[in-house]
């Protein structure tokens, strides 16, 4: 019934630490709804067949009581799970707590993937609109092909007022492909300006108008081939360090460098917002009631 529609993977097995939280499942109106209703109601209109969620063990039982009852009969529902052990067994690391990142988050998906698929953070509403983009594109990828894509928003549109924020800043050709991503992780606005974070502790400035990567990717399942040897190099490199994370751009990075793929970057008039900070809540909470308010969602959206 749903095979050869699109899968939509759900970034969220990641502990909220900034934020204070599960944020995947707190609620933002008073219907209850959290931020990935939206993105699953907005995905189901625009074609999508299959739901994948990347989550811990430790928040499974929440998960599952949440979101299989709204998703019966209307599309199929898998979950695969992102685990500090699931890394070969020398690079374990009993001291660590924290998920090794959404490279390896990606990875994990593999084996639940049999369609062409789009990948997103579970905190992040992305906008109907832009699932329709990525939904027409998708539908219209060999699946044996590797051409993917990624939906680009300008960084001024997707910065918090209350810290730091991480962002995939992309540089892209004048085709509108993907050239490159270079994963900052400190994007801070400071009197008015935004300034990333060298790794030597300096701040630069950052172009307002720099096209970011929101972890909205669209993969055939071919970009499995790229990652698994990147992740292996990554933990050799990294296992004393317990807070490196290994980031979906690296993949991305070495599916650019390989040249046997292209990713395009794709662009939509929705307006992204999310959540990295409790203070960030207030701000979703208005957006959301306004677009119900506008009718752009039922109120009761199951």
């Amino acid at each position: 019934m749903y095979k050869d529609k699109p899968t939509l993977v759900i970034l969220a097995a990641g502990m909220g630490s900034r934020y204070g939280g599960l944020k995947q499942i707190d609620t933002f109106t008073p219907e209850g709804d959290t931020i990935i209703d939206f993105s699953l109601y907005d995905a189901l209109q625009a074609g999508f067949g299959k739901f994948v969620f990347i989550i811990r063990k430790s928040f499974e039982k929440e998960f599952k009581e949440i979101f299989n009852k709204k998703l019966e009969g209307k599309a199929e529902v898998d979950y695969v799970y992102q685990e500090l052990e699931n890394v070969p067994q020398k690079y374990i690391n009993p001291e660590r707590t924290k998920p090794w990142g959404t490279g390896h988050a990606l990875l994990m998906a593999k084996d639940a993937v049999q369609e062409n698929f789009a990948i997103i953070n579970a905190d992040d509403f992305y906008g109907a609109e832009a699932f329709k983009v990525m939904a027409k594109s998708l539908a219209e990828k060999n699946k044996e092909s590797y051409d993917f894509n990624t939906m680009a928003y300008l960084l001024k549109n997707t910065v918090s007022d209350h810290g730091f924020v991480s962002r995939g800043e992309c540089e892209v050709n004048e085709n509108g492909y993907l050239t490159g991503v270079t994963e900052r992780t400190h994007i801070e606005k400071i009197d008015g300006k935004l300034m990333r974070k060298e790794d030597n502790g300096e701040f630069v400035p950052i172009d307002e108008n720099a096209v970011v990567s929101m972890n909205f990717w669209g993969f055939t399942p071919k970009c499995f081939e790229f990652g698994g040897q990147l992740f292996e190099k990554f933990l050799e490199e990294n296992q004393e360090d317990l807070k490196a994370e290994f980031y979906l751009p690296s993949i991305v990075n070495e599916i650019l460098k390989s040249g046997k793929a292209t990713v395009e970057v794709l662009q939509s008039d929705s307006k992204w917002f999310g959540v990295t900070y409790k203070e960030d809540k207030e701000i979703v909470q208005k957006a959301i009631s306004e677009l119900k308010k506008q009718n752009f969602y039922p109120r009761n959206l199951w």
